[in-house]
């Protein structure tokens, strides 16, 4: 079941959140970025863009997540126990329903350039890999961290 989050589990989808972006990210993105992509910067992430979140829910907790940010499928993840169980899938499809559902034709979601694993899983689901684009990432200290991305997009209408 797919279902929008909790309060209560904040903390929890952040620290899968943080889980998930060390087994995906840590190895491929820049060590600059990484410092900064601490258990402590993902639950106050989480906090702030709860209301946009909806969870894949398992038996005890939340096995996915995925948020968004206006047309954008903002962040996805699920959690390394639900991998191959058709969770990602669900969420997915949840995912792209709920931006139609608010009124987007197109939407679109950044992937780390090498996260090979993540591109077949959106091409997979009819993601359309469009080019690179420059992401301006806002750090803890106020500054902003450039980076670079395959930009996906699919057509929802």
């Amino acid at each position: 079941m797919i279902r929008d989050a909790l309060p209560k589990e904040s903390n929890y989808l952040a620290e899968l959140w943080h889980s998930g972006w060390q087994d995906a990210h840590a190895t491929i993105l820049p060590v600059e970025l990484a410092r900064h992509r601490t258990l402590e910067s993902f639950r106050e992430r989480m906090r702030a863009h709860l209301a946009d979140v909806r969870v894949a829910e398992g038996d005890a907790e939340p096995l996915g997540f995925v948020m968004f940010k206006d047309d954008e499928l903002y962040q996805f993840y699920v959690s390394a126990s639900a991998r191959g169980t058709g969770v990602a899938a669900e969420l997915m499809q949840d995912a792209e329903e709920v931006l139609k559902a608010r009124g987007f034709a197109t939407a679109w979601l950044a992937c780390a350039i090498g996260n090979a694993r993540a591109a077949r899983f959106y091409a997979k689901c009819g993601w359309q890999h469009v080019g690179n684009a420059v992401l301006d990432l806002p750090m803890p200290d106020g500054s902003v961290f450039k980076l670079e991305v395959w930009r996906f997009e699919k057509r929802l209408a």
